[in-house]
């Protein structure tokens, strides 16, 4: 596609999206020109607008063979923000809209939100497809799997770019509110085309986004508008559960507060929700519990592969202040029997990741029990994923993952093919330095299940989906059998 006609088709693509106006379209050809350093505008017909990634991609060539940016993703991305930078509307404008169709409903305020998030391309959608996607069955529910390879890699010589660069502290992390419109930096990404929506929580003042990258429906981030760290205490379940009270079609958790078990941006204070019901929701109260002084409340022990109390009732107040004597006593907590240390050396071990939902008009907080304590086997951690399964996935288990969806590496995108080729040629496994990490696990399924070249992938997906319940039980610091149930409950008979 030649430069004038992209240019066009950009402005239509807008407008028809409803970034712009048709008022506008003049204005934002003058603008994107600029941007492209060209001093005039041919006019010219598009007769059918074509995706927006066959667009940009088209910009993005004659910027590169101009010297207008580097031909490597990050470069691209970096321009290419810049150009739906111009074309997404102003902050306060998309707050008005915002206000004015949360008057109508909670959810046609988000559904205008997210659908402008993903036409002003802060949210790639096409990039997003790519991700791999399956579903695994156990006893715990369907636990939801993928692959991510919608955050692109960064090439050789923008890392070497970034390394030179002087250090910047603005804005201080990825999560301040002054990424809204930045231009970014190699190290650090555009933001031009972000919008984020101020909301009031208990007081406090907060700011509603989405991810970039959607793990999920609708993943949001809730996020405290000063850059203050994570902390798991009585506000922020008095938080969580007012976020789901403002937006009752959606839930909304924490990770933790301490290294480990935290998975996040522990140096800012900030929320994940979404429009998704994961396994961990659907998990039914399997044994039924009542806190003394808190009839009112009900509460129990969740099926599901970690240490879950759920709590549920009409008064967000009373769950708060529930939750928070939960916490505390957890936080001093230590039953040797069950390897379990408030503190080992003075540094704390006993955390919570909260999750908050409505559900038939209650509110309802499951609270997660986390600890974070390593040993000379697991020094990465004892209740995080052991060595055996590193091969699979050795980063923290996050809030996602806690409420069953495995974000696994990417990597495994190409060693799930190479070794599915491998297990049905005959090929040596342990001689690939791909794969070979991956020999005892595939040696294992070949001896267990019936596998052919027509069933392999499928299988090992399986598989995979199999070893990640296995870590989220090995996450859990109370086992799934009748000592670790007893262990809980005593715990639970704790709370005073």
């Amino acid at each position: 596609m030649e430069i004038f006609k992209a240019i066009k088709a950009l402005a239509l693509y807008a407008e028809k999206e409803g970034l712009i106006e048709k008022e506008d379209i003049i204005f934002s050809i003058n603008q994107l020109c600029q941007a492209l350093k060209l001093e005039s505008f041919e006019e010219c017909e598009v007769e059918e607008i074509p995706e927006l990634e066959e667009i940009l991609s088209s910009i993005l060539s004659f910027a590169a063979e101009n010297g207008l940016c580097e031909d490597s993703v990050v470069y691209r991305d970096l321009f290419d923000t810049k150009l739906m930078g111009i074309l997404t509307p102003r902050p306060s404008l998309v707050i008005k809209r915002f206000n004015e169709e949360y008057k109508k409903s909670p959810k046609d305020a988000t559904d205008y939100y997210y659908n402008l998030s993903k036409k002003s391309d802060y949210i790639r959608e096409y990039r997003i497809k790519n991700d791999i996607k399956w579903i695994t069955e156990t006893e715990y529910g369907d636990i939801d799997i993928t692959i991510n390879l919608s955050k692109p890699e960064k090439d050789p010589k923008a890392i070497a770019a970034a390394l030179k660069m002087k250090q910047s502290a603005y804005p201080k992390c990825q999560l301040c509110k002054e990424n809204e419109g930045y231009m970014g930096r190699v190290n650090h990404p555009a933001r031009q085309n972000h919008r984020i929506i101020p909301i009031d929580l208990c007081g406090e003042d907060f700011f509603l986004q989405y991810s970039p990258y959607v793990y999920y429906n609708e993943h949001c981030i809730v996020f405290n508008s000063e850059h203050i760290p994570m902390v798991i205490n009585k506000s922020a379940f008095e938080k969580l559960l007012a976020f789901v009270d403002l937006f009752p079609h959606y839930f909304v958790g924490s990770n933790a507060d301490l290294p480990i078990v935290g998975g996040s941006i522990l140096t800012h204070e900030h929320f994940q929700g979404g429009g998704y019901e994961f396994a961990m929701a659907k998990a039914p109260v399997e044994t039924e519990f009542t806190f003394s002084g808190f009839e009112d409340i009900k509460a129990g022990i969740v099926k599901w592969p970690m240490s879950v109390i759920r709590l549920s009732g009409d008064n967000a107040s009373r769950i708060a202040e529930l939750s928070d004597k939960i916490l505390t006593a957890w936080r001093g907590y230590t039953d040797e029997d069950a390897f379990i240390y408030a503190e080992t050396e003075n540094e704390p071990h006993n955390t919570i990741t909260p999750i908050a939902r409505k559900r038939n008009g209650l509110f309802e907080l499951d609270l997660v029990l986390r600890n974070n304590i390593t040993t000379e086997e697991c020094p990465l951690g004892f209740y995080h994923p052991h060595p055996e399964y590193h091969h699979i996935k050795k980063e923290n288990i996050g809030l996602i993952e806690v409420m069953g969806l495995a974000v696994l590496p990417s990597r495994l995108k190409e060693e799930i093919a190479v070794l599915a080729d491998a297990m049905v040629s005959g090929k040596d496994i342990r001689s690939d330095e791909r794969i070979s990490k991956h020999a005892e696990w595939a040696e294992n399924i070949m001896k267990a299940r019936n596998v052919t070249k027509e069933n392999c992938v499928d299988i090992l997906k399986d598989e995979i989906g199999i070893v990640f319940t296995s870590i989220l039980e090995q996450c859990g610091v109370y086992k799934r059998n009748e000592e670790g149930k007893a262990q809980f409950i005593r715990f639970m008979e704790s709370v005073k």
